[in-house]
């Protein structure tokens, strides 16, 4: 049985990815459709504790749903690690009659939201948002297609350039502590080696694969590595690495950094924001809270925020092997 609710908010937290915004989008017009009035909340959890907070309605969120970005800004809160300020942010959202609360990010945005709601017994639904696809509970997190079509692209550019002199190109990738990224691009985009945080692959095999590509005929070669790979080595040391054991390669490293946040997000990932915004405030409607939102088999799943947080996500290993057929 549905809950009534006159207000719930909505913020966005943590690292920002393309689709927030078609989120917000959602949520604030499945609010409006329910007669229930969205609240804003801007730059995260810094933004609950001090009361910067707006009323939206169904045209707040007009010409967004193509939009990279939060147009409620998002931010990391120091200050919402304190109980607290956790306690400040619950008077602030009792005095101006909110009684839901709807959290757009990733594992930290999760594990303050279930702090807080712990605390307050307050209603709080998570909406995954982050482009490394490492949340629990959820095939595909906002954020991650775009990103990975993002960097695609980006490959695609330099591989004209590596074609062209001849040389190895090193493109690093975010990923500090999982390889989605890296080990769907790499695939998509045809590269020698993929170096990720889950497989230790080590430099010797490295220094093996590409000179078995120069025997077969390679003239360039493209080797994507995540930021937190495996092998001990930043993108730097191992562009060292391979010149000191191959000298013939003319060896250059591109960092792509914080370009793979930006940009339109693509048709996937603003038909899930949308899913999962209006999937999140139907679940608050009807009493849920402490949970998340994600994609199973393309269904819509209710995951507890202390599995989505301490839960770890498994690359398809099966990419592992097709890289490795690919690349002969």
């Amino acid at each position: 049985m549905e809950k009534t609710f006159k207000k719930i908010a909505l913020l966005t937290s943590g690292g920002d990815a393309p689709g927030m915004n078609a989120a917000i989008r959602s949520v604030v017009r499945t609010c409006v459709f329910h007669k229930v009035i969205p609240i804003g909340i801007y730059k995260g959890y810094d933004g609950l504790i001090n009361g910067n907070m707006t009323e939206m309605n169904a045209r707040s969120v007009k010409g967004i749903i193509n939009k990279g970005g939060t147009i409620l800004k998002t931010a990391r809160s120091k200050d919402f690690r304190k109980k607290e300020f956790r306690k400040k942010a619950f008077n602030t959202l009792k005095s101006n009659d909110i009684y839901g609360l709807i959290v757009i990010g990733g594992d930290g945005t999760f594990t303050g939201g279930l702090k807080f709601s712990e605390e307050n017994d307050f209603p709080v639904i998570g909406v995954p948002a982050t482009i490394d696809n490492d949340i629990f509970g959820t095939s595909h997190t906002i954020g991650f297609d775009s990103a990975c079509n993002t960097v695609m692209t980006a490959i695609d550019k330099i591989r004209d350039t590596a074609s062209s002199h001849n040389r190895l190109f090193f493109i690093e990738v975010m990923g500090r502590d999982v390889g989605h990224i890296a080990l769907n691009t790499g695939v998509a985009s045809g590269a020698e080696e993929i170096l990720i945080p889950e497989e230790n692959l080590g430099l010797d095999r490295l220094v093996q694969s590409l000179k078995r590509s120069q025997k077969t005929g390679k003239s360039s070669s493209i080797v994507v590595v995540a930021e937190g790979d495996n092998t001990g080595q930043n993108v730097f040391e191992l562009k060292e690495f391979v010149e000191k054991h191959l000298p013939d390669y003319d060896a250059r490293v591109s960092v792509l950094g914080h370009m793979q946040r930006g940009g339109s997000p693509t048709c996937f990932d603003r038909v899930l924001a949308s899913r999962l915004g209006v999937k999140a405030v139907e679940s608050i409607l009807e009493g849920k809270s402490k949970i998340m939102i994600g994609l199973q088999n393309n269904n819509l799943e209710l995951t507890p925020f202390k599995k989505a947080i301490k839960g770890i996500t498994k690359i398809n290993t099966e990419l592992l092997k097709v890289s490795d057929i690919m690349s002969i």
